[in-house]
């Protein structure tokens, strides 16, 4: 399932393999990716084409610095002949979720996501209203140092179990890229998996054990960030050591049940 997911990403994706690879684990481990490079490096067609492989219910939210956070999580509507208030709910009521450029809007309108991320519900008047299973959020930013972008809170940085910096392709890349002349969007891919497999993975994943010594050793030692660089795990900065270490323990559960499945592929 991994390796055809691959070979459908790359009918538009150039080179761009870990992409996928590095979504796949945060989804199935029920975490939360930031994509993060320059405009023209392709963010917005892989979590579009990730989505349609999936066959996953797909949204797109722009953000922008005029964007409100009742357009990101929806808003009561006050109907005038039935005299009373309906709701209705905003993009973020979907499986995928893109939130595109989101270092682009200011902090209270990425502070909207907040909820939706962690708790899988938002809050709508008085009301709470549950996110469809699954939820996963992809987010992209542009780096700090393009003008008209803002700094994303701690608390929003916390809510993502990976950070991928995407590199600028290689000159043969390059080539392969200038071939499509800009159709690569338009190249059909296929669906190869459905939510009920991605529930199988994460299960699969759920049971594979980290030994109590691992456990100890890394917690006693306190060395959490310098272990996930040392295992290139592309974590957001987190709040505490043990946020760390839980991130890192299902990452690392996650990508050896990929690489198992792999193994078997090419055997």
């Amino acid at each position: 399932m991994a390796q055809k997911c691959r070979d459908e990403a790359k009918k538009r994706l150039v080179g761009q393999d870990y992409l996928i690879d590095g979504i796949m684990t945060a989804f199935i481990a029920g975490g939360h990716v930031l994509l993060e490079g320059v405009p023209g490096l392709a963010k917005t067609l892989a979590v579009k084409t990730f989505a349609q492989i999936t066959g996953l219910d797909f949204k797109r939210i722009q953000f922008t610095p005029d964007l409100l956070p009742a357009d990101v999580t929806g808003t009561l509507i006050y109907d005038q002949i039935k005299g009373s208030f309906s709701v209705r709910k905003g993009p973020v009521f979907a499986n995928v979720i893109l939130a595109d450029e989101v270092n682009r809007a200011p902090a209270k309108v990425q502070a909207a996501m907040l909820e939706a991320m962690e708790e899988k519900q938002v809050t709508i008047g008085e009301e709470s209203y549950k996110l469809p299973e699954p939820f996963f959020v992809l987010a992209t930013q542009n780096p700090i140092e393009q003008e008209g972008t803002y700094n994303l809170p701690e608390a929003e940085l916390d809510r993502f179990l990976m950070k991928i910096d995407m590199t600028y392709p290689s000159a043969r890349d390059e080539v392969e890229i200038v071939k499509t002349q800009g159709m690569a969007g338009e190249v059909k891919v296929n669906q190869v998996l459905s939510a009920s497999d991605l529930k199988k993975f994460s299960e699969v994943a759920s049971n594979v054990v980290c030994d109590d010594k691992i456990v100890e050793y890394i917690v006693h030692n306190g060395m959490m960030k310098d272990l996930s660089v040392l295992l290139e795990a592309p974590f957001t900065d987190k709040g505490s050591v043990v946020e760390v270490f839980t991130d890192l323990s299902v990452w690392a559960e996650v990508r050896r049940v990929i690489e198992r499945i792999n193994m078997n592929a090419a055997a």
